[in-house]
């Protein structure tokens, strides 16, 4: 898709294509066949410029042929180069960052107060921490005691132009998470047994949202895109499609 269409953000689509696996494939709720089923659990992906691997998921789950991924990147294209709410199975367009938790924590606020059991996921990446309208969204979950929301941090350490440490350093994370009220696990993103053992019992604590800081390897899987941060933008050639398709087996 990214090759095809001269798309940028590989890099961060690789990164959390674990991740996406598994809250599709173990965890989540859904009837790819009842997109709008109400029972659904609701997945915001906060860092919506990753979208290639929500697209690729969502396809072989079956909420629409692979054949319609080909129109990715393309000229008036439901399959817009940041995740668009026009494809089956994506809830809510993203692009700007900041914007996924606050639009979450709504989602699993209104669920509170009607008496929904479904619970809303929200993947965001560990550069967009920078943006303070997470950190409002945070004291207002925990504030609310909103345990049906789970956010999922891709900490893959690099941004758009360098590392998360040099343009604006997070650490110590998982303190600054607990210390606004949320209940916190740390854990290798990349490991799908352990993502799942870690998200099939929610909440981990009554009454408080959960964040799952995932450490994770921008590029993962081919080893001339692992962190690196030129593979934010730049999209493969052809021969570099090629090699990497041989890496991935």
């Amino acid at each position: 898709m990214v090759h095809r269409a001269s798309a940028s953000h590989i890099g961060s689509a690789l990164s959390m294509s674990d991740i996406a696996a598994v809250l599709f494939g173990n965890i989540m709720k859904f009837d790819a066949k009842r997109v709008k089923w109400e029972g659904r659990d609701r997945f915001i992906l906060s860092k919506g410029h990753a979208c290639a691997a929500v697209y690729a998921v969502l396809a072989a789950l079956g909420f629409f042929e692979y054949s319609e991924l080909d129109a990715f990147g393309a000229d008036h294209s439901a399959f817009m180069t940041h995740i668009s709410h026009k494809v089956p199975g994506v809830e809510f367009s993203t692009g700007s960052l900041g914007h996924g938790l606050p639009f979450g924590v709504g989602k699993a606020l209104a669920a509170k107060k009607q008496g929904n059991t479904w619970k809303t996921f929200v993947l965001l990446g560990d550069g967009e921490l920078d943006e303070g309208s997470n950190w409002e969204a945070a004291m207002f979950a925990s504030h609310h005691r909103l345990d049906n929301l789970i956010a999922i941090i891709d900490y893959n350490k690099l941004q758009s132009l360098d590392t998360v440490a040099h343009t604006l350093a997070l650490e110590p994370l998982s303190s600054k998470f607990e210390a606004f009220g949320w209940s916190v696990k740390e854990l290798n993103g990349h490991d799908h047994r352990i993502l799942a053992e870690a998200l099939f019992e929610l909440p981990w604590e009554n009454g408080k949202p959960s964040v799952l800081i995932a450490h994770t390897t921008k590029g993962k899987g081919v080893s001339f895109m692992e962190n690196s941060v030129a593979w934010h933008y730049r999209s493969p050639t052809k021969e570099q499609l090629e090699a990497a398709f041989l890496e991935l087996g």
